[in-house]
């Protein structure tokens, strides 16, 4: 049963509020604005000749006199304005009609009130500009007080609880911080043997990994707090800042222990000092002494297990790595074929599958993959299922989502020639025939046409197993297949309709070719010497403390690799004519092959009866190409 969530707030009782807040700050400016204007404002403006008519004919009961401005009232209550001239005997006339007169001064309360605003104002704009940025970087609320207070969140059972029944794919990792789970449910037995343990663990690993997961499935086992926190929540732009947050943290942990507290990117606030200058560095850096004090100074803070997460652990300082602080690194590496099917079930647990959904053979197709990776092939299995309408999702969804996430969508609108189409289709023959004769090349897949993102087409292979390592035979057999399609191209079209679309074959065959002369110590003249110490990229070298004449011979070396690999699968697909055409007109007529059908073809059976391209009875589209940039990596 899954724990209840937290009662959500209202969001109209928020807005609500806003509403009356503005409205009242609305009111009290128009209160104030018309106090500094009243008696001001122009009020039926009438010349001063028209004034004197009025005062003559007895018509005005009271005025305001202020410099050589009046404002009066007639006695029908009608009110005017006007401005006076040089007139020294205007008091006299307004006396001798009984007309009240009121004289303001020349700076009135209201004159000064106004100039006092004004000459404040810059300031006190000024003011509520740094009033609001330091609001803004202290979290946005809790007033100045709590500005240096820990950013550290407490996970509760509120938040759901991960055990590691949840965390598939790294029982290496998981295995290695057992006993802290052991210790933070009996900490007395340690003890009492005189046993201290890691006061700190630090989880490594590439991004996606599951390290957060993992450090949650920690606290859920144990069934103490769980606080957490980013690294880039301890750096402020003021400085000390970030050092107060760790010492109330750490306090904050203490008042909890026995807890896990878990620090999310530490290389934000844990690298390497003295490089760099400047202000947020020295922020950064006294936030970094401070954590080193907390976790190994004089002061215990028995039963606070410090758990961080990174990916950079080479950017550390060595003070935060030494023992008795983070002196337990747990390496989180990317999942083997088995923890790539048990992640697919973690993950695919509350989702409708079909009965023909085989996680193992979306495990075999995704290699290098990672937990997150493999969740969100799942779940873009799910939305393309819940698109079409289905009532569970079918292999051909899981299959979709996997070209899509590594290939891109289907460009199954885009218009090809017959030509073209044509060419695509024996040039993937060409690859699927090599793959399918040599003797070290994986099982073939799928092989399509169909284009996806920059690939025109592609040949799928799937290995029983994870490899470590590769022989000299399985490299080899790999360049020729990857050479299959450009042979092919020039022996069926000629020399002058080879096509750019061997870009990525010829990548992969450079990119073993050079490393099993400059690394892997697999070519017969330089032999088992190292010359790749610095990579530019995946497929070149710069080999250091080679002379000229090693450099000409690791060249030369490079291309007779490549092209004997080149003669090799020109020999033999020239031998294998007749099944290679028969391959190419099978991918004409289906668009895509699976292996089970390139293998029936080959061997004289019929495959389909339907021919019906066009129409929608297309075979699932399949999985990791061979000839790919990841496949290269």
């Amino acid at each position: 049963m899954r724990d209840k969530k937290p009662p959500q707030k209202n969001p109209k009782n928020k807005t609500g509020r806003s509403f009356f807040t503005w409205l009242l700050i609305f009111m009290v400016i128009s209160t104030i604005s018309g106090f500094f204007t009243e008696g001001v404002n122009p009020k039926n403006e009438i010349n001063f000749s028209e004034f004197l008519s009025k005062v003559e004919s007895n018509e005005v009961a009271s005025v305001i006199i202020k410099d050589t401005r009046i404002i009066g009232k007639l006695k029908n209550n009608q009110e005017f304005s006007t401005y006076t001239a040089d007139y020294p005997d205007l008091v006299n006339d307004l006396k001798k009609k009984n007309v009240i007169i009121k004289a303001l001064p020349l700076v009135t309360q209201r004159d000064k009130a106004v100039a006092f605003l004004l000459g404040w104002m810059p300031f006190l704009v000024i003011i509520g500009l740094w009033w609001y940025f330091f609001m803004r970087s202290s979290g946005g609320g809790g007033g100045p007080m709590k500005f240096a207070k820990s950013k550290a969140k407490l996970i509760n059972k509120m938040n759901g609880i991960i055990t590691f029944k949840d965390v598939a794919g790294i029982d290496e990792a998981r295995e290695e911080i057992v006993e802290l789970v052991d210790f933070l449910k009996d900490h007395e037995k340690y003890i009492k043997i005189g046993a201290k343990i890691p006061k700190g663990c630090l989880l490594v690993g590439a991004p996606g990994t599951g390290k957060t997961l993992l450090a949650r499935a920690i606290a859920g086992e144990a069934g103490v707090p769980f606080f957490f926190i980013s690294g880039s929540d301890f750096v402020e732009m003021f400085v000390g800042v970030g050092a107060s947050r760790v010492r109330d943290m750490f306090a904050e942990a203490k008042k909890n222990s026995p807890c896990i507290v878990f620090i999310d990117e530490i290389d934000a606030v844990g690298r390497h000092r003295g490089i760099g200058v400047g202000g947020g560095n020295d922020e950064r850096e006294q936030t970094l002494n401070q954590l080193l004090v907390e976790m190994d100074g004089f002061e215990d803070n028995e039963g606070v297990i410090i758990i961080a997460a990174t990916n950079r652990p080479d950017v550390l300082d060595k003070a935060l790595t030494r023992p008795g602080r983070f002196d337990r690194q747990v390496i989180i590496s990317l999942p083997d074929i088995k923890g790539r099917e048990e992640i697919l079930q973690v993950h695919s647990k509350n989702v409708n599958l079909a009965p023909d959904v085989e996680l193992r053979v979306i495990a075999k197709s995704t290699p290098g993959f990672s937990g997150a990776e493999l969740a969100n092939v799942i779940n873009e299995a799910a939305l393309l299922a819940a698109k079409h309408n289905k009532k569970c999702v079918t292999m051909r969804e899981v299959e979709e989502a996997c070209d899509k996430i590594i290939m891109g969508v289907a460009r199954k609108n885009r218009l090809v020639k017959d030509d073209e189409k044509k060419l695509t289709a024996y040039h993937e023959a060409g690859h699927a025939i090599m793959a399918f004769y040599c003797k070290y090349s994986d099982p073939i897949h799928k092989v399509t046409i169909i284009q996806r993102g920059q690939a025109l087409g592609y040949v799928s292979m799937l290995p029983e197993d994870d490899k470590v390592s590769k022989t000299r035979g399985e490299i080899l057999d790999n360049i020729a297949i990857a050479m299959g399609g450009r042979v092919t191209e020039e022996m069926m079209f000629g020399h002058d309709k080879v096509t750019t679309g061997a870009a990525q074959d010829i990548k992969f065959a450079t990119y073993y070719a050079k490393h099993m002369v400059v690394s892997w110590g697999l070519s017969e003249k330089i032999g088992p010497v190292y010359h790749a110490d610095k990579l530019k990229n995946e497929d070149g070298y710069m080999p250091e403390a080679a002379s000229e004449e090693t450099l000409k011979i690791i060249d030369s070396e490079v291309k007779m690799i490549i092209k004997e690999a080149e003669q090799r699968a020109k020999k033999f697909l020239e031998k294998n004519k007749s099944s290679l055409e028969k391959l190419a007109k099978a991918l004409l007529e289906f668009e895509t092959l699976t292996g089970e059908e390139v293998k029936d073809l080959l061997s004289g059976k019929k495959i389909r009866k339907n021919t019906s391209v066009g129409k929608g009875k297309k075979l699932v589209e399949g999985l990791i190409p061979k000839f790919t940039d990841k496949s290269v990596k």
